[in-house]
């Protein structure tokens, strides 16, 4: 019961963000020195995703640029000596991962930002990522906690935080339930 796909659903217009994702996405927020994505990204990989699948929309190339090969960059440090520089650029995506780039043509919501990834799943069991919040995992990544709580139980798995009530507005609202001891409110998972 091993996952290997994993869907970021990017194609929203960053509402929330406003005024600094007017003009750039807000999945490319630089946070310290890598763009918000990126850490979803490699969260992913790290509890095990090979296939990457990102759901996007008008305006958000930037995502597909950021993990494209840059050929001209890379010959520019390599040739310029700066080699710290170019491993950093160069291991942005590690070898063996794949992207796979869908268009979300009508902004309909995350429900149909999730359905737009089938031909990439299919019936296969996959992650769903909401890059836009940084989560601290502690000791493990907290997707590879779930993903142990899904391997453990067979059941989907949601992490979930609580908002303030003036806000509830602007987030999807779930009921829980833990699926078994331990699994509830104070490691995150439910």
């Amino acid at each position: 019961m091993r996952i290997r796909k994993a869907v970021f659903p990017v194609a929203g217009l960053g509402t929330r963000f406003l005024p600094a994702t007017k003009a750039s996405a807000k999945e490319m927020l630089p946070v310290v020195d890598k763009p918000l994505i990126q850490y979803a990204v490699s969260e992913a990989i790290s509890a095990g995703a090979e296939e990457l699948v990102f759901i996007t929309g008008r305006s958000k190339n930037s995502i597909m640029d950021h993990f494209d090969k840059a050929y001209e960059l890379e010959t520019e440090l390599e040739q310029r000596g700066k080699e710290e520089l170019l491993k950093i650029v160069q291991e942005i995506l590690p070898p063996g991962i794949t992207c796979i780039f869908i268009r979300q043509a009508e902004a309909l919501g995350l429900g149909h930002a999730v359905l737009c990834a089938w031909p990439a799943v299919g019936d296969e069991d996959f992650f769903v990522i909401l890059a836009d919040d940084l989560i601290d995992g502690k000791l493990r990544p907290c997707l590879a906690q779930m993903h142990r709580v899904y391997q453990e139980y067979g059941t989907s798995v949601l992490a979930c935080e609580r908002v303030p009530h003036s806000e509830i507005g602007s987030y999807g609202v779930v009921d829980l339930k833990p699926v078994g001891p331990g699994l509830g409110e104070i490691k995150g998972i439910v």
